[in-house]
């Protein structure tokens, strides 16, 4: 069964549909790639993917440990190389509520950087994690 369906808008845009649930959402090319740039790219998408499956992960993790994390807050960067082009870094700082204890940050830290979209990506790419507590 498909995990999704994605529809070519015209203009540089596609409209994205997640089957099961039916939530959409779109991608534009960016400015620097003949795109108006009005919503994520579909490099963007894979930057901000591996910020939220990091955080994802460390939620199941947190959960089972009675920890909370709610409010926690990635902010991402994406860096593009060129010839070809291609994503070269990402950077992602993960901000944390107070009151976590260090043993638990130690699990949850391995966790985000044991994420499937983390071990996906291809290992050229860059990948600078910030975890501030």
């Amino acid at each position: 069964m498909s995990t999704s369906k994605v529809t070519y808008l015209g203009n540089l845009r596609t409209e994205n549909e997640h089957l099961k649930s039916g939530n959409k959402f779109i991608t534009d090319a960016p400015t620097d790639n003949n795109g108006k740039g009005e919503a994520f790219s579909p490099t963007d998408t894979v930057a901000t993917g591996l910020a939220n499956c990091m955080i994802t992960v460390m939620g199941i993790k947190a959960r089972n440990m009675d920890v909370n994390m709610d409010g926690t807050t990635a902010m991402v960067t994406k860096t593009m190389a060129a010839d070809p082009r291609r994503i070269s870094k990402i950077e992602i700082i993960l901000n944390f509520p107070s009151g976590i204890d260090a043993k638990s940050r130690k699990i949850l830290e391995n966790t985000g950087r044991t994420c499937p979209v983390f071990f996906s990506l291809h290992p050229d790419i860059e990948k600078v994690i910030e975890f501030n507590w």
